[in-house]
């Protein structure tokens, strides 16, 4: 019978009885530091800022994030192309993240395969009796030594086995392998794979092709999204004693970052002129020195206008923010010659947090702490971030 063992984000140390050779391998997946207790018990450490799910052999481990799977699904998918929508997880009630992640992808899949499965021209080489396509003449000479047969020939072919069937048949294949799935669950996911029959399969390691959106292949936008979340995020794997392995690990304070970076470019697009930079390069220092790297920036005609830097910190009010950050934004605003600067936190305005001004004494420049609910479904969260956007947007010309 499976052990199932629970933590909440950054929590407290939780004892668990573990023998020593899964302590080990828990160990080598990192989402929990793994130490020695009392009794021949050990202590699970969660990693700070990291989420997510493990299963080795029997053993369950979850590490709770303060938003919920859905939401962090959102988020990464999200950050990896803003196509990826909140809609994509309606009807996602499970708060357990194997079966959420797999009952969405099948969801999404089934949905993508109701018209059939989309072909397209795949380019092959191959040894053939009958000219097809063109001849590839170093291989002909290399490998046949002069002799007029087989011909060594490339040539397109109407197929299936095209990258966005690659990409979906091989990310319901390693969710298919997850162990303790529902076994009806399992079944929609194995029946999917078979669908996708004469679609390759692709091995572990191997850089995934890559797909454009357009409109023939519109059914399976949403499906490939998550796919290919599900493709970066899935680790599959299995012990020294053969235990099977998986993890899905996220690391917050990135996926935070990258998220919030993703939805105000494409917030601002709607509410300011200019352009939108991430990790925005420059130097606080005349000598360029000291490099500085603000998350956000946005410029028109190639001068800042706006900055904002995002951190992924659970305080609920100004004094439970650390005050470095203050700093940072403070030299950010004085390199850039700003007014004001954005804080954005992962903060929950259901614990009485919200949108905080600093003005700096013996300056013109004042600091916004401003946080935003990461609890909150992912169309509420993407609302924050546009009414963020909207009163930024406002104070440009003030700045």
């Amino acid at each position: 019978m499976a052990t199932r063992l629970e933590l909440d984000e950054n929590s407290e140390p939780v004892p668990a009885r573990l023998d020593p050779t899964t302590a080990s391998d828990l160990a080598a997946l990192d989402l929990v530091e793994v130490r020695p207790g009392i009794d021949g018990s050990w202590l699970l450490v969660p990693r700070p800022n990291r989420v997510g799910a493990v299963r080795i052999g029997e053993l369950d481990l979850v590490v709770r994030p303060k938003a919920s799977f859905a939401s962090i699904l959102f988020m990464l998918g999200y950050a990896r192309d803003p196509g990826f929508r909140p809609d994509m997880f309606d009807g996602s009630v499970d708060r357990d993240l194997w079966p959420m992640v797999a009952t969405t992808l099948t969801r999404l899949a089934e949905r993508a395969l109701l018209r059939g499965v989309i072909q397209g021209y795949v380019t092959r080489d191959d040894a053939l009796f009958l000219l097809r396509g063109r001849i590839r003449t170093a291989d002909q000479m290399n490998r046949h030594h002069g002799l007029p047969l087989p011909l060594e020939v490339t040539f397109d072919e109407y197929d299936v086995d095209i990258p966005e069937n690659r990409l979906l048949r091989t990310a319901l294949v390693r969710m298919s392998h997850v162990a303790r799935l529902p076994t009806a669950l399992r079944r929609r996911l194995l029946h999917l794979v078979g669908r996708l029959e004469g679609v390759q399969v692709l091995e572990r390691g191997t850089p995934l092709p890559d797909w454009r959106p357009t409109r023939l292949n519109a059914a399976y936008h949403p499906a490939l999204r998550l796919a290919d979340v599900v493709l970066h995020r899935l680790g599959l794997g299995t012990t020294e004693g053969g235990q099977p392995t998986a993890s899905f690990i996220v690391d917050m304070a990135a996926t935070f970052e990258d998220f919030v970076t993703a939805a105000v470019r494409e917030s601002l697009v709607r509410h300011a002129a200019g352009v939108t930079t991430g990790q925005f390069r420059d130097h606080l220092d005349v000598g360029r020195r000291v490099p500085i790297r603000p998350d956000i920036v946005h410029s028109t005609g190639n001068q800042p206008v706006l900055v904002l830097d995002a951190k992924y910190k659970l305080g609920s009010g100004v004094d439970g923010y650390p005050k470095s950050d203050v700093y940072q934004m403070l030299a950010y605003c004085t390199a850039l010659r700003l007014g004001r600067g954005y804080l954005v936190y992962a903060g929950s305005r259901a614990a009485d947090a919200r949108p905080t001004r600093l003005p700096i004494r013996n300056t013109d420049i004042e600091v916004i702490t401003w946080p935003l609910d990461v609890e909150e479904a992912p169309v509420a969260l993407l609302g924050q971030i546009d009414q963020l956007a909207s009163v930024a947007a406002e104070s440009i010309a003030t700045c």
